[in-house]
Order: structure tokens, then sequence, then C-alpha cells
């Protein structure tokens, strides 16, 4: 189950709401959105951002390969092909930081909430039953996010080896330029697969903790 459905209306009034976080999670309450689903929504968006990262940074290894394979014609259209895929990959890693931000945002919302609403219960088993499932969920939710922020914190090892061959590459358009880089691929070749794997890793943390969400 997703609430993309739901969501489309959550983004139709967004606009219409203001910047503090307390008055927008109230704001779509008052729709019937409560903290939780916005909660599981911004895990999927952040899981999916994810997904498209891994996704750019693989075909921005393909293309850093290509440069170093040239043999010959356009080099400085390769090198904007370069740069292309560096940029992109950029604005995946800025996504992944927001997708991530905006998780804790409403965590911190929910749980507050939640522990408030402890002190309310008159029946002991039921609130008991209630500070069960808060703790185990507060647990899961810091397995996700840590593993969310060790694949983020992935990114920018790559980001900085593509970054400073982009720029050496844009000055220096000779073969010296991409034997430069042919001596930088092994490096960037196992930084991505490292990458991957923590970005696959949390991918599937994220998908847990949404199963878990739902079954609550």
């Amino acid at each position: 189950m997703t609430y993309a459905p739901r969501f489309a209306l959550l983004l139709s009034i967004a606009t219409t709401l203001t910047a503090c976080s307390t008055v927008y999670y109230s704001g779509l309450e008052k729709i019937g959105i409560p903290k939780r689903e916005v909660m599981v929504h911004r895990v999927e968006k952040a899981r999916d951002t994810q997904e498209e990262t891994k996704q750019q940074f693989k075909s921005a290894l393909e293309q850093f390969t290509a440069v170093t394979n040239f043999k010959g014609g356009n080099l400085e259209a390769t090198y904007s092909k370069l740069n292309d895929e560096y940029q992109a990959s950029v604005k995946k890693a800025e996504e992944v930081d927001k997708r991530i931000a905006d998780i804790e945002d409403v965590s911190s919302a929910l749980f507050s909430e939640w522990e408030t609403e402890l002190g309310q219960y008159s029946n002991a088993s039921l609130r008991q039953n209630s500070q069960q499932k808060l703790t185990a969920t507060k647990a899961h939710y810091q397995q996700l996010i840590a593993a969310m922020r060790r694949a983020e914190a992935k990114i920018e090892p790559v980001l900085s080896v593509f970054r400073d061959q982009v720029l050496y590459l844009k000055h220096n358009l000779n073969a010296q330029a991409i034997a430069s880089l042919k001596g930088q691929l092994g490096s960037v070749q196992s930084d991505v697969s490292v990458l991957v794997a923590a970005m696959e890793k949390s991918i599937n943390e994220a998908d847990a903790f949404i199963k878990t969400m739902e079954k609550q």
C-alpha cells in the first residue's frame, strides 16, 4: 500500500499552509492525513530518491569510464557529457539530504505527540501497549535513519573525485588529462560500488520500516 492518491491532495494544499511544521502537520490532520501517514509517505519518497541516486551514480561512472577510453573525436563534447552527469549527481545528492531531513522533521513531531498522548490514557494496559509500540517504532526508525545517513556519507567521496576530474578536464582537454582520469578509475569504481551497496541496504531498511508502520 502506498499513499500517493491521498498525497495528491496534500500537494494541492501545501502552498496554502505556513512553512511552520506544526501548523503544516495540523493542517494535514484536519483533512484526515495524520503524521504517521506523512512519515510513511516521506520514507517512500526518500527510498525512491535513493534508488534514483544509485542509478545516477552508476550512469556517472559509465560516462567517467567512457572518458578514460577516449580514442579520438570531440573531446569537448565528451567533457560536456561528463559534466552533465556530475551536475545531475550533485542534484541527486542534495535531494537525498532533503528527503532525509523531511523524515527527521515529521518523526520528531510524531514521536513528541505520541509521548504526550501516553499520559492521556486512563487504561494502564492500553498505555503500556502504546508505549511498547512507540519504543519499537523509535528503535526501527533510528535503524532506518542511521542506514540512510551512512549511505549519504558515501556520496561525497565520489562527488569529490568527479568534481576534481571534471574541473581538471575542463581546462586540460588533452591526452594528459585523459591519462589522469584513467589513473583514478579504479578508485572511483570502488567508491561507487561502496555507495551502491550502502544505498541498497538503506532502501531495504526503508521497505522494512514501511511494512512495519503499515501493520500497526
